[in-house]
């Protein structure tokens, strides 16, 4: 018996072969240039290449997992961006008269030192990314036309001592049934992406030395036990492991059909946020009963023109008449901050979340925002569509848009084109002004959603992606708490209801306060579904009020996050291999 414990990141049990990926650090020479602006037009021509494949990923990303894993490449691509590093680089080059390879080379060398030597965890994990950043550059500067995708054969175990972000979100997931890694933790990129996609990851600092290629092992990487040989006491131990993952997942199989529902009666819809018709067949698939957010910006992205009316028409019409009558909350477009659409020439801005995105961009564009709204009214004739704004922060701008759906009706009646009269029509709330100003809002509107993600951002002026400030970036702080329960009592009173679409939603130590202040849909990736009805059915909503009431008593984020934790013990999201 070989037994050996690592960092634990992501939970799960993993039992198979070893793909060893060992990364040689690459060979990069010194070449003396006599053109330093050709070798800065090279690196140019590179970066902006690299972007572009960031952006892909990223609406991948953002499109098949969700917006905290998407940030990760909206945060590479931001690195990119950064004028400090376009001016180092480019003053290696004059200063060394070297070719565009050693420049970067130089700097990724020299950002990584200072990176790995802070003290703050989350910065020293930010090496990672200037490595993946700056080799995807090189990778292109060498003319390696390779997107740098891990590609697996059958399924393996994979034991790397340098797994880079891009790396784990580009894999094929099917056929991976662990990750063991020398470098990064908790909060490194790759083990967010990996627990968001079931896989268990465990880290240990010399994996690559003690394993070797096809070799059988076995790892728990809620424990972080790595069993590196496997005799048949070891092996019949991780399949009553599996086992037990088989029938918890059987478990939560037998409540499909179910209503997500507290015993003493209160009832929680819950809901799948999708980026393409294609993904409502993973929400039905997990039985959510609505489409909660439709993120339309992908009809948008990775393309040179905007989508015709009818491109969008078919989009929607399809999603509604699968959901045969279900509610399908589409939001309007989203574009902006870190979603960038080259045709739509955006002009660069200092801060492009506080700046030209969303409703603002819309109704600044009329001429081409009606295109969608004239989509959106005629899918309405064949399923329960509801439209929903983001971004609003003023009673102007919701009554602008709200005039704008009323222009179109009056287009489209004399155009003796079908819709739905009374389409539902609300906002997100994700502003400080928003929450604000709830109770006049609730007014207006037939619902509200609750964007966490930024209403968190704006509530405590933080950038999640900044080390420095990231530990400010809670959905436990009570500012932002105070907030959502705000918004629901606003909606409540008003006779309208109040959901959440932000990631919040499928945090499990949240769900008693959420059922306590009377939310009354949650919408998530799919796949959180299930265990998140199953939760809800252990609940009480009286004893939940009664929990929300010593919360709002409570002044910091760590008390609110402690108490709500320590009364929910978490489901487990093992992954049979």
């Amino acid at each position: 018996m070989n037994t050996i414990k690592g960092l634990p990141v992501s939970s799960g049990i993993a039992v198979g072969k070893v793909f060893l990926k060992k990364t040689i650090s690459e060979k990069i020479s010194l070449v003396k240039v006599k053109d330093q602006e050709s070798e800065k037009e090279r690196f140019q021509t590179a970066r902006v290449k690299a972007i572009r494949q960031l952006n892909e990923i990223c609406s991948d990303m953002l499109h098949t997992k969700g917006e905290q894993e998407a940030s990760i490449f909206s945060a590479h691509m931001e690195m990119l961006k950064d004028f400090e590093f376009i001016n180092r680089v480019a003053g290696v080059i004059e200063e060394q008269k070297c070719n565009a390879e050693w420049a970067v080379k130089n700097i990724r060398d020299e950002l990584v030192e200072i990176f790995e030597s802070m003290d703050d965890e989350y910065m020293r994990e930010r090496a990672m990314d200037m490595k993946d950043i700056s080799n995807r550059v090189i990778r292109i500067l060498k003319g390696d036309e390779s997107d740098g995708t891990l590609r697996l054969a059958e399924p393996a175990i994979i034991a790397a001592n340098d797994l880079a972000p891009s790396d784990t979100a580009q894999m094929n997931t099917e056929l991976v049934l662990g990750i063991l890694n020398e470098n990064g933790g908790p909060t490194s990129h790759a083990a967010i992406i990996a627990r968001m996609l079931g896989i268990p990851f465990v880290v240990h600092p010399q994996i690559t030395s003690l394993t070797a290629n096809g070799q059988l092992l076995a790892f728990d990487g809620e424990t972080g036990c790595i069993e590196l040989e496997l005799d048949s006491e070891i092996l019949f131990q991780y399949q009553k492991k599996q086992e037990a993952f088989i029938e918890k997942k059987r478990q939560l199989e037998k409540l499909k059909g179910t209503k997500s529902i507290t015993g003493d009666g209160y009832e929680i819809v819950l809901a799948g946020n999708i980026g393409a018709s294609k993904d409502v067949d993973r929400v039905l698939q997990q039985d959510g009963h609505s489409i909660g957010l439709f993120r339309t910006e992908f009809l948008y992205m990775n393309r040179t023109e905007a989508p015709t009316e009818e491109e969008q028409f078919i989009a929607y019409k399809e999603t509604s008449e699968k959901m045969q009558g279900n509610p399908v909350i589409i939001r309007t477009l989203d574009i902006g901050g870190d979603k960038e659409v080259d045709y739509l020439n955006i002009p660069k801005e200092e801060n492009p979340f506080l700046g030209y995105r969303a409703i603002r961009l819309c109704l600044d564009r009329i001429a081409f925002w009606k295109v969608q709204i004239r989509a959106l009214l005629r899918a309405s004739a064949y399923g329960n569509i509801h439209i929903m704004f983001p971004m609003i922060v003023s009673l102007d701008e919701l009554r602008q848009a709200k005039c704008l759906i009323e222009e179109v009706k009056d287009e489209l009646r004399n155009e003796k084109i079908a819709f739905n009269e009374s389409i539902p029509v609300g906002m997100m709330m994700e502003t400080p002004a928003a929450a604000l100003m709830a109770d006049v809002f609730a007014k207006e509107v037939d619902f509200f959603s609750i964007g966490t993600n930024d209403l968190i951002q704006y509530t405590m002026a933080v950038d999640r992606m900044n080390g420095k400030v990231s530990h400010l970036y809670s959905p436990y702080d009570p500012a932002v708490l105070r907030f959502i329960k705000r918004i629901t009592d606003c909606a409540r009173e008003n006779g309208i209801w109040a959901g959440i679409c932000g990631e919040a939603a499928a945090e499990k130590a949240l769900i008693p306060l959420w059922v306590g202040i009377g939310v009354k849909e949650l919408s998530m990736s799919p796949v959180s579904i299930l265990q998140i009805r199953e939760k809800i059915q252990s609940l009480s909503k009286m004893d939940c009020e009664k929990l929300a009431e010593k919360i709002f008593t409570m002044s910091t984020a760590r008390e609110i996050e402690d108490a709500l934790k320590n009364t929910n013990k978490p489901v487990s999201n093992r992954r049979i291999p």
